[in-house]
């Protein structure tokens, strides 16, 4: 397999893939059995060597750029020399299919046999603009709780299950913090507030979905200054007050200190739960069989979480049926193997796989499996996701660590965001 960027002399022969992931072909290069692979990379290099193998007719060549790969992406559209599939996340989507850049993937996934159906809610949802699905689904990620489950235990905060016992209300998340930290001398919450806004943007998001509140009342325009986002700022905001949570760690900070055992929960995403299986595993470390992962808990009335996904689009270009056929021999390929990625930690996209003996049998699936069912993205009309989560995140952040009055940083968050969408065309 060619790795390397295509010259536009070589396109249009073969099946061109750009994808992040990471570069790791001194270990993977020529590797096929999926089952050997580890972490993101090993696995997603392994599946598309195996899939060139039972396709050489395809004739695959491959791109991985360095995350996430957007600006070169819209450089070679620009050029009219776009890739045939590219991994984009789900919250991008929009940036590219409002401007007809994408090809609707329903004719592809028709030729591959694969019915929308097969893939959960969650995952639908992050491909769908206007109805239209424009990426083959491959995963859900969002927010977990990681947890400490031994000082859990010193806390008296864990069931006779087995299981952590979480909050169930704001009162509780606040009384089981206090009891925790009382018992442990260690923060309840470990939270990486400094350089991190999706971190802090991803609590005001599930916490004001489970509240019913819309996050948007158009496509156009954000509403954070609610009721309901002062009340999850000002519940966050006595977390860090009181100590219950740290304020002034970045996510390397934040991650060593989790592993380090130095708090009870990280609030961080699907991505992170390979690293810290590790960790479980490891004897003499904090976490040697002290690890448990939750989903956000339900803090109010309803069950939901913010959540993204990861996707395989088609930019729009002329193409050959042989090059299309390609594409729908690739989705078929990769649906059929979406179990093997969920060994990243992110969830599958595919129900069949969620509901399988092989995913559940995974370590702490069973628990996190609900948010493939839970998750909801935002609304589909709304552009520029990655940078409207960076201005929200960096508005709640100073809300939570007291820099700036709730009602300013969110009414901050509001302005910024709005006055962003205005601009965007």
């Amino acid at each position: 397999m060619a790795l390397g960027s295509c010259s536009p002399g070589e396109r249009g022969q073969g099946l061109y893939i750009q994808r992040f992931f990471g570069e790791c072909t001194s270990d993977y290069g020529t590797a096929t059995d999926v089952a050997k692979a580890e972490g993101e990379c090993g696995i997603i290099t392994t599946l598309i060597n195996a899939f060139e193998r039972a396709h050489p007719e395809a004739r695959v060549s491959q791109n991985v750029v360095a995350w996430p790969g957007y600006s070169q992406l819209t450089a070679q559209m620009a050029a009219r020399q776009p890739p045939d599939l590219v991994t984009m996340h789900s919250g991008v989507i929009p940036d590219y299919a409002g401007k007809g850049l994408l090809e609707p993937v329903e004719p592809y996934l028709a030729a591959a046999g694969l019915s929308p159906g097969i893939f959960t809610p969650a995952a639908r949802q992050g491909v769908t603009w206007k109805g239209r699905m424009y990426g083959l689904p491959w995963d859900t990620h969002g927010g977990l709780w990681h947890i400490n489950l031994g000082l859990f235990r010193k806390a008296g905060l864990v069931g006779a299950d087995g299981n952590p016992i979480l909050p169930r209300s704001p009162e509780e998340l606040l009384s089981q913090g206090r009891q925790f930290r009382e018992r442990t001398g260690k923060p309840y919450l470990i939270q990486s507030l400094v350089g991190d806004p999706a971190g802090a943007a991803r609590i005001l998001y599930t916490y004001m979905m489970t509240q019913g509140a819309p996050v948007f009342s158009d496509p156009k325009h954000i509403r954070l200054d609610t009721p309901e986002g002062r009340r999850v700022a000002e519940l966050f905001r006595d977390v860090t007050r009181e100590g219950i949570g740290t304020s002034n760690m970045d996510t390397p900070a934040a991650i060593a200190a989790f592993m380090n055992g130095e708090g009870g929960v990280y609030p961080t995403g699907t991505w992170m739960i390979g690293q810290f299986e590790t960790e479980e595993k490891t004897r003499g470390r904090p976490l040697f069989q002290s690890y448990s992962v939750q989903p956000f808990p339900q803090l109010y009335g309803r069950n939901l979480m913010f959540v993204s996904g990861h996707a395989w689009v088609v930019p729009k270009r002329a193409r050959t049926p042989a090059e299309r056929q390609a594409i729908a021999d690739y989705f078929r390929f990769m649906a059929a193997r979406n179990g093997d990625w969920a060994r990243t930690g992110h969830l599958p996209s595919v129900q069949a796989v969620i509901d399988g003996r092989q995913f559940l049998s995974l370590p702490h699936r069973r628990d996190i499996a609900v948010v493939a069912r839970i998750g909801r993205a935002l609304p589909d009309g709304v552009l520029r996701q990655n940078a409207i989560e960076g201005l929200v995140g960096e508005e709640m952040a100073a809300a939570i660590t007291g820099q700036k009055p709730i009602a300013k940083a969110l009414s901050d968050a509001d302005r910024r965001v709005n006055e962003f969408l205005d601009e965007v065309q």
